[in-house]
C-alpha cells in the first residue's frame, strides 16, 4: 500500500475513488442511523401515544409542544418567502381593501334610524 499525497489515501490504486462520491449517494452511516431511528419510532408509536396522554393529563399546553415538535419530522416546514416587485419595490403599495360601511358609518345610520 502506498499513501497518496494529495488524499491520503493508504489503499491499493485500484480501489480508490478519485471522483469522490457521486452526488446525490447517502452516506451510509447516515442512512443506517435514519433506519435505526424510524424503526425504534414505528416500534413505539402505541408507547408514544400513550406517553403524549400521559403528558395532556397533567399538562396539556406540553402535550401540544411535544407534538409540534414530533410532528417537524413528518410534515415539512414551509420556507419564509417575500415577494418583492421589480428592484424590490412593494407589490402591494397601491392595494386598497374595501369590506363595506366603516364602523362610524353603520353606527350612524342606527342612530338616523332610531
Amino acid at each position: 500500500m502506498s499513501e497518496d499525497k494529495q488524499t491520503g489515501w493508504r489503499g491499493p490504486e485500484h480501489l480508490a475513488n478519485r471522483n469522490g462520491r457521486p452526488l446525490g449517494t447517502k452516506n451510509k452511516t447516515t442512512v443506517a442511523i435514519r433506519e435505526a431511528y424510524q424503526n425504534l419510532v414505528e416500534l413505539n408509536l402505541e408507547n408514544m401515544s400513550l406517553w403524549i396522554g400521559q403528558v395532556a393529563a397533567e399538562n396539556p399546553e406540553k402535550a401540544m409542544d411535544l407534538m409540534i415538535k414530533l410532528s417537524e419530522y413528518v410534515i415539512p416546514k414551509l420556507a419564509r418567502t417575500e415577494v418583492t416587485g421589480k428592484d424590490g419595490d412593494d407589490l402591494f403599495k397601491d392595494m386598497r381593501f374595501e369590506f363595506g360601511p366603516s364602523i362610524t358609518e353603520r353606527i350612524e345610520d342606527i342612530e338616523i334610524d332610531e
